[in-house]
């Protein structure tokens, strides 16, 4: 099989050139673009998902020899959720690949954090059909890099965190205002305020509303806790 010019050069980002052409080309199909005879990637995604899910138990283990199971889960889920695996993406462009019906294309599919993460996962699978699983382990620790050795930070869920810092000091629980949305439907910005009690607040924005109220609890919680 051809691989078009947007596929040979993922495959150079991806740092794998595939004996089975045809598992990176059904990896980047979304279920909008499937047919009777052109396979979407979501099996591949559920596959994937546990290739990466294994990779990442090793090496926090390996990481870490001494952490508990508590300590562990939550490093474990920072790392495999959809968010970063979507970031991943984003770093090797994974979304400029995609492929996509004309519905999805117009609404923003290549820069939606669900399809992006979703086609990371599905990508380590099709990597893992086509070389093994040592290759897809190798390119999985290499794309996801310092994340596994910083993910400490990461597992901390700033809204969580931000609610106990309250509560310890007798406050209520945060409350997060919407201050602004922007941007065309398909790809809206969101503006979202974390406000305390004591009259503290701290503003941030992202492209959904949720990502938007984890980065203002985590400014807010840092300036708080460096106060």
């Amino acid at each position: 099989m051809k691989l078009s010019s947007e596929l040979k050069a993922l495959q150079d980002r991806l740092g794998h050139h595939f004996d089975a052409p045809e598992l990176l080309v059904r990896a980047v199909t979304h279920s909008s673009m499937s047919s009777p005879t052109r396979q979407d990637n979501q099996r591949l995604e559920f596959l994937g998902d546990r290739v990466l899910g294994l990779v990442m138990a090793e090496s926090l283990l390996s990481a870490d020899k001494d952490a508990a199971e508590g300590l562990l889960a939550p490093r474990f889920n920072a790392l495999v959720r959809k968010e970063t695996c979507a970031d991943v993406a984003r770093q090797i462009d994974l979304g400029a690949a995609l492929k996509l019906g004309r519905s999805e294309m117009l609404s923003g599919g290549r820069r939606k954090q669900a399809l992006l993460g979703d086609a990371m996962e599905a990508v380590i699978a099709a990597v893992y059909l086509d070389a093994g699983f040592e290759t897809a382990k190798d390119l999985i620790v290499r794309l996801w890099g310092k994340r596994i050795h910083q993910v400490e930070d990461d597992a901390r869920d700033p809204k969580t965190s931000l609610q106990e810092w309250a509560q310890a000091r007798r406050l209520a629980p945060p409350k997060y205002e919407l201050v602004k949305r922007a941007g065309p439907d398909h790809a809206p910005i969101f503006t979202i305020k974390a406000v305390l009690d004591n009259g503290e607040s701290e503003e941030a924005t992202a492209g959904s509303k949720r990502q938007a109220e984890q980065a203002a609890a985590k400014a807010l919680l840092s300036r708080l806790e460096s106060a």
